[in-house]
């Protein structure tokens, strides 16, 4: 049995570790004592960009060496990292900010070495991604993730319909160039929809912008942003409505429904109707055929 004073202790440091260390988001002051401790005694540490890493430890006068490991390396340098942990090495991976292995390589890297049975321990840091679900004034108890959406016009549509369906808050990343493209879009599917951009999080010129998606969209319209974006969308509010006796969700009064209200085309609520109802556009429209009144 495990007393809770052992449970309480902070793993063995053994050799051949991988720490995966949080580091600031955009402050450098909001690095953890426990993440500057390992990031120094660490053999080697794994970055996304060396340059944003060498800042940061240079301010904190920490000399351990680093390497590059980024998207375009990771598949030569991941076999190059796992033979040094299993020679004995105590490596660090960081990201360009945050928790490393949430939308970047370090991932395959975390995956790897689990794969081989490497002492895997996490250094948690600062999250632009609870951070933005904080300040956004969305709830907070049920929220979902999705990472940054397609560049290509359908695949983002879709990516949009889904987030916009789920029941709870809505999170996704997004280039400050295509961000108003992004707001356009949502703002097409859900104009009423609330929704909040936070720009520049713990910077200087920290911003975070609320209201619909129309008033968001209408803002950056005349703003260009700038910095990184992390979008929050309020979820969906609209149960699937089933007719009486009928199993299959009643496809009819959605449709009416996203017309009526968010002044959709029949063509775009037939399109989210079918994301919601998790279905192909032609069996939306197959269930609108089959409930339309007898002539």
């Amino acid at each position: 049995m495990i007393s809770k004073k052992d449970a309480a202790k902070e793993p063995p440091q053994t050799a051949g570790n991988l720490y995966v260390v949080g580091t600031p988001i955009g402050n450098p002051e909001d690095v953890t004592l426990r993440a500057l401790r390992v990031l120094k005694e660490a053999d080697l540490i794994a970055a996304e960009d060396t340059r944003r890493a060498r800042k940061l430890l240079s301010r904190y006068d920490i000399h351990t060496p680093t390497t590059s490991y980024h998207e375009y390396n990771k598949r030569s340098k991941t076999p190059q990292l796992i033979m040094k942990m299993k020679q004995g090495k105590k490596v660090a991976v960081v990201s360009d900010a945050g928790m490393p292995g949430i939308s970047d390589p370090g991932h395959d890297l975390i995956a790897s070495a689990l794969q081989e049975q490497i002492e895997v321990i996490a250094v948690p840091g600062p999250s632009s991604i609870i951070t933005a679900l904080l300040l956004s004034g969305l709830p907070t108890g049920k929220f979902l993730f999705a990472g940054f959406p397609p560049r290509k016009r359908g695949g983002r549509t879709r990516y949009i319909e889904k987030a916009l369906a789920h029941e709870g808050t809505s999170i996704v990343f997004e280039a400050p160039g295509r961000l108003l493209s992004l707001l356009e879009e949502i703002a097409r599917l859900a104009p009423t929809r609330r929704i909040a951009v936070a720009r520049e999080l713990t910077k200087k010129f920290e911003q975070i912008v609320r209201g619909t998606a129309q008033e968001v969209a209408d803002h950056f319209r005349e703003q260009k942003a700038r910095g990184e974006c992390v979008i929050v969308m309020e979820g969906s509010t609209e149960p699937l409505e089933r007719s009486r006796g009928d199993t299959k969700p009643n496809a009819n009064q959605l449709v009416d429904r996203l017309m009526r209200e968010e002044g959709m085309s029949k063509k775009d609520a037939m399109r989210k109707a079918a994301s919601k109802l998790g279905v192909s556009r032609r069996e939306v429209y197959k269930m609108l055929l089959e409930r339309s009144p007898e002539k």
